[in-house]
């Protein structure tokens, strides 16, 4: 089973039926194999960008609930990670979501991630890589 890193934009547009990326996420999904990769920040993001309908934000919970995606709890080890690189973005700029995400990826050696952001382009792991958005294609459609 292949792991991805999800940011909040697709669960955004996956609970969100009136999103631009709604379908798109969905004809993803309908063909991915896989475990999708998150955080808590990343979590707090969704339901605060949900906000519109408490009922959605419970839909969002529960569908969590049922391990749809698995949620990575960072440390108080990691925050000097998450320091050096929101000093590095910070023109960017890059938010506790995306260093957390960044954090995961060089934690787990994720490679890939679904966004609709173009930031990731830019971010860039320890080792100077960026994350492989492969929802880029489904985006296209």
């Amino acid at each position: 089973m292949k792991n991805i890193i999800v940011d909040a934009g697709p669960l955004i547009a996956l609970f969100d039926k009136d999103d631009k990326y709604h379908n798109s996420v969905i004809k993803f999904l309908k063909t991915f194999d896989g475990q999708l990769i998150t955080s808590w920040p990343v979590i707090t993001e969704v339901t605060h960008l949900l906000n519109f309908n408490v009922n959605v934000q419970i839909d969002f919970l529960e569908w969590l609930k049922r391990e749809a995606v698995t949620i990575v709890n960072l440390e108080n080890i990691h925050l000097e990670r998450i320091i050096q690189l929101s000093k590095k973005y910070s023109d960017v700029p890059m938010d506790l979501a995306d260093s957390s995400l960044i954090v995961i990826a060089e934690l787990t050696n994720i490679t890939e991630i679904i966004t609709i952001d173009s930031d990731y382009y830019i971010y860039k792991t320890k080792n100077k890589k960026s994350l492989n958005n492969i929802l880029l294609p489904f985006l296209k459609i």
